[in-house]
């Protein structure tokens, strides 16, 4: 018998889903603050349809995209869950919608605080989606080890862009 989409699901339907062990998910519950199932008498764990999406997200980026735990708790730090969430699930439209968002808010913290525009540009790093449009000092770097300009990680983020839009439509499709 098959649940709901909206029903909570146990600790072992939820590692079944993502392919992991069970183990892996307790792991990450110690990791990731954001991850909080509702744990009945006897500890018995229930994910919320929300924890396993931001589940699939966080296995994506970590198994998938070659994060570490550190860069993942970064990005849910300086984005926000519903972020994590928009990647895992190759949602381009969302994740650029958070990222337009972000920009606003930051633009309008800007303007309150009365700073000069391109000492908070300096300041900030120009920070964008998975630090592609990065200051050169705080940037990825090239198999060379030097640092990318910032051409070449704008044409990094449009590929990256790209991808994910592929990925959702063969989501979709499958």
């Amino acid at each position: 018998m098959n649940k709901s989409p909206d029903a909570f699901k146990t600790i072992s339907e939820v590692a079944e889903d993502l392919d992991l062990p069970q183990h892996v998910l307790r792991f990450w519950e110690t990791r990731f603050t954001q991850i909080k199932p509702m744990k009945r008498g006897g500890g018995r764990r229930y994910y919320r349809p929300l924890d396993v999406e931001l589940l699939k997200g966080i296995r994506h980026l970590l198994y998938d995209q070659g994060y570490t735990i550190k860069g993942v708790q970064r990005l849910l730090r300086e984005n926000n869950a519903q972020f994590i969430i928009a990647l895992g699930n190759g949602d381009v439209a969302a994740v650029e919608a958070i990222t337009r968002q972000k920009q606003a808010v930051a633009a309008q913290e800007a303007a309150i605080e009365d700073y000069d525009p391109e000492e908070q540009r300096q300041s900030s790093g120009g920070r964008k989606l998975f630090g592609l449009l990065r200051g050169d000092e705080e940037g990825p770097t090239g198999a060379d080890s030097k640092r990318l300009n910032k051409d070449n990680r704008t044409l990094l983020q449009e590929a990256l862009f790209d991808l994910l839009e592929c990925k959702r439509l063969l989501d979709q499709v499958r």
